[in-house]
């Protein structure tokens, strides 16, 4: 079929194209390309600072059909659902749009008589219901916020190639930060398809601004504050970000973007990566006490730049507006993204939790052992509970980022063993940035594939027992490779007084679009599911008091004592259930890993060089 390509071709050379793009296809960086059917469209982002409910934007949309669909698309991590915040979707009264029709949720179908139409809408900004705000949704206050992405634009389905260009109109005295490119107009930005428009946030407001560079390759650290004076040490913040951008650079052997951008938020929690930036919750209280969690947090999320964003699992498609299929390899993309965050900080001489990498290794492993979850489910099966509803493992809890970052840890004891020191994760995720870096996305049996070939070692009963199967870690076995032995000892939890400490292992959550709170399990044996309760059952009282909200269950469970007879009522389908809840203690285990004293001078070798971060 022929096809009408326009070309805006770049005037730099194919090696650097090739080595900084922020796109999944290489050609997304040099030219823009799509057939003569193909939309353009302009939007206007109109902001208020004296009305901070929300904000305007305008499409105009050439080169539409007669009927097309417009959608808001779904996040493949956290799907805010922000068409619900849609109001007053209409078009210029002299256009040609003969009608606009919601056919669902997400979904609008328009139909037009003309090539060229505008349209208009509002996003109501939903209220804040508490103190705390996720870092990457969508806000407005009188000195700045966070507009743009899966938050604020429309899309054409079936069009995620169109190009756009975006135009903000904000307040003269507040600065517009974002990863779109920029435009020979100021205030204009363009976005060569979807994808990139979506995953683009805008930072608009009054902000402190830092920049370094790396590889010659310019990078900004952006804060807003919520107040004049933000108190912490902002050179040595700096600082550390810029190390932690220099390690994953060596790592890689390049940056896979043209500029980055770190949009520090106060006042928020959270975080959330992006193609090239990435959004972080980062209170001045915070920065001011200890930068450390902040930093590792950056790190994580920084990490994700190749490790999700370009490294992805196979599930993550093209945008769309429907929601998005559970992943099988977010163990990897979490778990190993956990793995190098923790060493990009070490590596980089940053302070860290665990002083030293066998300190880590208990922690990780105490945490392990204490989840029953990770002797059930496969790696596999908890990354598919990860963005699943809760309940998908019943009684049970797990995390993909813990249980991940283990067998992370292992597979790279396994290859500095197979490999006598040559080898390490670090080639794992070089072969899997050459492989996976596009369109493509993995699968564990690819990852299985790509470690086989790197260490010519067999590891696929690995993959089988701990992976796809649900075998325990078997710690002394991997452990032993550098020397090092497990000991593990459970013991009473006990109180600040030294009294046996209540089992208080549950929490509650509020399911969207219902006002009732629902109880969780972590462990399907304990006190609360003896007593006949399970995740899921809506609880509607405990000892008396009527539980409205999570709050009000935080505060009635934090005044339990061990021994004391807890009286929780759950709605059922089946009708009202009593449950009298005897509080027990629990054990928890207690975890030493120490170096044998009957190492051979491979394993010296091999531990020396895991110990030093090499």
């Amino acid at each position: 079929m022929f096809k009408n390509y326009f070309s805006i071709i770049m005037l730099i050379k194919i090696t650097s194209v090739f080595a900084q793009h922020p796109f999944k296809h290489w050609t997304d960086a040099v030219e823009i390309r799509y057939d003569r059917r193909q939309p353009v469209i302009s939007y206007t982002l109109t902001v208020d600072s004296t009305d901070t409910s929300g904000y305007e934007v305008e499409m105009q949309i050439r080169n539409i059909p007669e009927s097309f669909h417009l959608a808001m698309a779904a996040h493949p991590e956290y799907d805010d659902r922000y068409w619900r915040f849609v109001e007053d979707l209409h078009a210029d009264s002299n256009d040609g749009v003969t009608s606009i029709l919601r056919v669902d949720s997400a979904l609008w179908s328009v139909k037009t008589n003309g090539s060229r139409i505008v349209l208009h809408y509002r996003i109501h900004l939903p209220a804040l219901k508490d103190t705390f705000r996720s870092s990457w949704k969508a806000f407005l206050t009188s000195t700045g916020g966070l507009v743009g992405g899966p938050h604020s634009f429309m899309f054409v389905v079936g069009a995620t190639l169109a190009p756009s260009y975006v135009t903000l109109k904000i307040p003269s005295s507040w600065q517009a930060i974002t990863g779109l490119q920029t435009t020979s107009q100021p205030g204009t930005y363009f976005a060569p398809s979807v994808n990139i428009l979506i995953d683009d946030p805008i930072f608009i407001g009054k902000f402190k601004t830092w920049s370094f560079d790396v590889d010659h390759v310019p990078h900004r650290v952006i804060y807003w504050p919520l107040s004049a004076t933000s108190n912490f040490d902002s050179s040595k913040f700096v600082f550390g970000i810029q190390k932690i951008v220099e390690r994953a650079s060596q790592l890689f052997g390049r940056l896979p973007y043209r500029e980055y951008f770190f949009m520090l938020q106060d006042g928020a929690g959270g975080s959330l990566e992006h193609n090239n930036s990435v959004t972080v919750g980062a209170p001045a209280s915070q920065l001011a006490h200890n930068i450390t969690s902040t930093l590792a947090e950056i790190a994580h999320e920084y990490f994700h730049t190749w490790n999700l964003m370009r490294i992805h699992p196979v599930e993550y498609g093209d945008v769309d507006y429907k929601t998005p299929p559970l992943s099988k390899g977010l163990w990897f993309s979490e778990g190993l993204t956990m793995f190098y965050a923790d060493l990009l900080m070490r590596r980089a001489g940053l302070p860290v939790f665990d002083s030293t990498r066998i300190k880590h290794l208990e922690t990780l492993t105490r945490r392990y052992l204490s989840t029953s979850a990770y002797s059930k489910f496969s790696a596999e099966k908890v990354s598919l509970a990860s963005y699943g509803p809760i309940g998908m493992l019943g009684d049970y809890t797990g995390s993909t980022h813990l249980q991940g970052e283990l067998l992370g840890a292992i597979m790279d004891l396994v290859i500095r063993d197979a490999s006598d020191g040559k080898q390490s994760m670090d080639d794992v995720m070089i072969k899997m940035m050459e492989n996976f870096s596009g369109e493509k996305g993995f699968t564990s049996n690819d990852i299985e594939e790509i470690v086989h070939r790197l260490c010519k070692c067999d590891v696929h009963q690995f993959f089988l027992d701990y992976v796809y199967g649900n075998r325990p870690i078997d710690f002394n076995k991997y452990l032993r490779l550098i020397g090092l032995e497990v000991n593990t000892e459970w013991k009473n939890v006990l109180s600040a007084e030294g009294q046996l400490a209540p089992d208080l292992r549950v929490y509650s959550w509020q399911p969207l679009n219902e006002t009732s709170i629902r109880l969780g399990i972590t462990n399907p044996v304990n006190c609360w599911t003896k007593a006949g309760l399970h995740t899921g059952d809506m609880i509607k009282s405990i000892n008396g008091t009527a539980i409205r909200s999570t709050g009000d269950f935080r505060r009635v469970i934090r005044d339990i004592k061990f021994g004391d007879i807890v009286v929780v009522e759950v709605q059922r389908p089946a009708g009202i259930l009593k449950a009298n809840v005897l509080i027990e203690g629990y054990q928890l285990p207690e975890v030493h890993v120490t170096e044998s004293k009957r190492s051979s001078e491979k394993q010296k070798k091999l531990f020396a060089q895991w110990a030093n971060v090499e």
